[in-house]
């Protein structure tokens, strides 16, 4: 295991009607006039949005608000928020949504504070200092409410890309898993994919003796195989919602990641996707990590052959350990078909043509880009090309 350094001071309020606490959470932060960050209908038509001003105002709380957000959330919504805080005088911003409505809100509170242009970030500037940022979950994916990562797209260029940094993350995150249970199933898929995806990632390591995370892992991924068909067949299960719900923040709040080099390969190859054809990040990454994996297997059998008897109940092959490593990357790919992803390109909506050409961008960006994409293994160009026609 690797010397770490470990920091997650996010307060976390979790339960049903967890989210009229927010008002004495924003003051309790230091907030005083809020900036309310939302997408649009379902926070609306639910009636949740009124509640959260509902207990701003308990608290004499003054707020603006700032919807539309999409999904894959898009730089010129963040410049305006930016201008919308700076001129009314925001102090806390306040995501209530989903991991692309968390992503724009850390994007704003750090712009917000930065002379610069915001979009440094995403190019690799650590990001050092934000406006205090808190937030209500609304769909257990993307792991944002309890981590230090955004994602943001470019408009120009349309390129989809990262940034970290300890002031990215949340002061307290709202999770109340009732709030979930309006999801349609796809949009509930496409988050435990997502989960699981940032689960694998980590897991994929060149760090010897990492039992601990390995385990804390492996039980993570079983507990959103055993959970996942329970509310994909009955939606108002609100313990598996929970379940599910905790499991998205453990998967991303780096507890399972430190000490261990992490892979991040799949959701790579995955952002050209999003970015290019506005699909779901969950449903690429459910046709994408499968391919990621049988390319990239070789490079330690064992670590893929383990997983695949500890998670999937796979045989271990001992005479030939990459068949089982096969099988459980097979079994991974059936596990999410099963709860209604998409196994290929045709699905996605995804063409071949495209290829060279999202292979070149995730490489090389828009020019700033060394050429590899380096995680579990090194990849080029060609390398990349190679796994996207594994999807077709």
């Amino acid at each position: 295991m690797n010397n770490f350094s470990f920091y997650a001071p996010t307060y976390f309020a979790f339960g049903k009607d967890a989210e009229n606490e927010a008002g004495p959470l924003v003051k309790r932060f230091g907030g005083s006039k809020v900036l309310i960050h939302f997408g649009g209908g379902s926070v609306v038509r639910s009636g949740l949005l009124d509640r959260v001003k509902a207990s701003l105002e308990k608290e004499g709380l003054g707020y603006v608000e700032l919807g539309g957000v999409k999904p894959n959330p898009r730089s010129g919504l963040v410049y305006e928020g930016i201008d919308l805080c700076r001129k009314e005088g925001v102090d806390f911003v306040l995501a209530v949504g989903g991991g692309s409505t968390i992503d724009s809100a850390k994007a704003i509170a750090a712009g917000t504070v930065y002379e610069g242009d915001f979009w440094d970030y995403y190019e690799g500037k650590p990001v050092d200092k934000a406006l205090p940022i808190g937030t209500v979950l609304t769909i257990a994916a993307a792991g944002s409410e309890g981590s230090p990562d955004s994602v943001i797209t470019k408009e120009e260029g349309m390129l989809k890309r990262g940034a970290s940094g300890e002031a990215y993350r949340a002061n307290f995150s709202i999770l109340n898993p009732a709030l979930t249970e309006t999801l349609p199933p796809f949009q509930t898929a496409c988050g435990i994919t997502d989960i699981i995806a940032h689960l694998y990632e980590r897991y994929l390591t060149n760090t010897e003796n990492v039992e601990t995370t390995d385990r804390m892992i492996e039980g993570l991924i079983m507990a959103m195989v055993h959970e996942a068909p329970k509310v994909i067949k009955n939606p108002h299960d609100y313990e598996a919602r929970a379940n599910i719900m905790w499991a998205g923040m453990m998967g991303h709040n780096n507890s399972c990641g430190v000490g261990r080099t992490q892979d991040w390969t799949s959701h790579n190859l995955e952002h050209e996707l999003s970015a290019l054809y506005d699909v779901a990040h969950g449903a690429g990454l459910a046709v994408v990590m499968p391919a990621v994996f049988a390319y990239t297997m070789k490079h330690d059998v064992m670590r893929f052959a383990k997983i695949a008897v500890r998670v999937w109940n796979c045989d271990m092959d001992f005479e030939n350990p990459e068949n089982t490593a096969k099988a459980g990357i097979e079994a991974l790919r059936s596990f999410l078909i099963s709860i209604g992803m998409p196994k290929n390109f045709e699905e996605l909506g995804a063409k071949e043509e495209d290829i060279p050409a999202m292979a070149h961008t995730c490489c090389y960006g828009d020019g700033s880009g060394s050429g590899k994409v380096v995680g579990f293994t090194e990849l080029d160009e060609n390398d990349v090309q190679n796994i996207y026609r594994l999807m077709v």
